[in-house]
């Protein structure tokens, strides 16, 4: 490292499709426009927006294109050794019924869909990862959420931090992730978001850019 300081993060970003009752998913505009959002606002510096993608609303059968992704951000950095623990994903989710912002610790081995996923999948007390043993099985976060969500909070936005993101794609999603986070030392982080008709998409917007400051700051 010597007099260099250190490499920037990295940071990935998800969003989801539409998905059973949610006809617009509001992940999917923040997403889309994230870069460009970024650019207007002015990037700060230590901060690399990677990937921004849109993920099926699909568990197992989206698994393949999701690895692909998550890999395909292993191959940001020049230096594979110094870079790969300075890249972070975020993947944003909607909560249809939140009132505020979540901050998502952990994730499940267990997919309980309330309903069939876009490819028509409705697992129930599956596990994820069935080489991981138990449904009751959990992997956190190595972020520090609740730091962060003051820190959020402090800046005006109604947030809150979460130890369940429920049991449907969200959490199946978040459990690959944080393991595959663990596995190539990297980090992973979920947030869950409500409608725009709660929170309007100009606010969910400097969330997500405050968000993607904040986790820059915290390297």
């Amino acid at each position: 490292m010597g007099s260099e300081g250190p490499s920037p993060v990295i940071v990935h970003v998800t969003g989801f499709k539409k998905f059973h009752g949610v006809a617009e998913n509001p992940t999917e505009t923040i997403v889309s426009n994230l870069k460009d959002y970024m650019k207007k606002r002015g990037m700060p510096k230590g901060l690399i927006l990677g990937s921004c993608s849109i993920l099926d609303t699909a568990g197992q059968g989206a698994l393949v294109p999701l690895y692909q992704t998550l890999q395909a951000g292993l191959k940001g950095g020049d230096s594979e050794s110094s870079n790969s623990r300075r890249v972070i994903w975020v993947h944003f989710g909607v909560n249809s019924g939140a009132t505020m912002f979540a901050i998502e610790n952990q994730a499940v081995n267990e997919a309980t869909f309330r309903c069939p996923d876009e490819m028509g999948w409705k697992p129930q007390k599956v596990p994820i990862v069935p080489a991981d043993g138990a449904i009751s099985r959990k992997r956190e976060t190595s972020l520090p959420v609740e730091e962060m969500t003051k820190v959020l909070a402090k800046m005006g936005y109604e947030v809150m931090t979460s130890d369940d993101a429920g049991r449907f794609v969200c959490n199946y999603v978040y459990y690959h992730s944080l393991r595959f986070a663990e596995q190539n030392g990297v980090r992973s982080l979920f947030v869950h978001v409500p409608l725009f008709l709660t929170i309007d998409e100009e606010t969910q917007m400097q969330f997500a850019a405050s968000l993607l400051e904040l986790l820059a700051s915290l390297y």
